[in-house]
């Protein structure tokens, strides 16, 4: 199927964002946040998902990063739901675990149309990540403004893991597996007895 790419600019006091996502892509990625890893967070989430995605962002890091975290999973998540559009012939559901060497997550998830996000990581003691600096607690933050932007259904759970940069890339990889398989075309309807999603 073509067509399933959706284009979103979002300007605020604290960011200014432009993004694009095409959900049948071959995992191209584009992505300039300003804060290097969250950047190579979301070129996981493209390249995982084979997601063609751009993104480019300007936000207050003179302040702190987490306005521009949040505002870019938003808009990621509002594009998301805008490209799988009415969710026709979808497969809905994915789920998986997922290693990064002594990491390892378990990512499940819902085309549902209803945001919720259980979310059980306990995360090690860490300094924060690269410069300007990920807080490693923002994770939770950035996963779940997306997924409830993107209308989703989505427990993450570790299972083991103490590298803090490993559990948070396992959890970005294995949402981006999931989301490939969900989007998958896999029939004709939509896949719900209600007839929407």
């Amino acid at each position: 199927m073509t067509g399933r790419t959706a284009t979103r600019n979002r300007s605020t006091a604290e960011t200014k964002i432009e993004l694009w996502i095409d959900l049948d892509g071959t995992g191209q990625t584009e992505v300039s946040t300003g804060v290097p890893f969250y950047d190579h967070m979301l070129d996981q989430l493209g390249r995982h998902g084979g997601f063609d995605l751009r993104i480019q962002a300007e936000g207050d890091l003179h302040i702190d990063t987490h306005h521009t975290i949040e505002d870019v999973a938003i808009t990621l998540g509002q594009a998301f739901a805008e490209a799988v559009g009415d969710k026709a012939g979808v497969r809905r559901f994915a789920s998986g675990m997922y290693p990064l060497d002594e990491a390892l997550v378990e990512v499940a998830l819902d085309l549902s149309g209803r945001p919720y996000v259980y979310w059980d990581v306990e995360m090690p003691e860490s300094v924060p990540l690269g410069s300007p600096a990920f807080d490693p607690q923002l994770a939770e933050h950035a996963v779940s403004s997306f997924a409830t932007a993107a209308n989703l259904t989505l427990h993450v759970t570790l299972r083991r893991g103490r590298n803090v940069h490993h559990i948070i890339e396992a959890t970005f990889k294995g949402l981006a597996r999931c989301l490939r398989d969900a989007v998958r075309q896999d029939g004709g309807g939509v896949p719900s007895t209600k007839g929407t999603l």
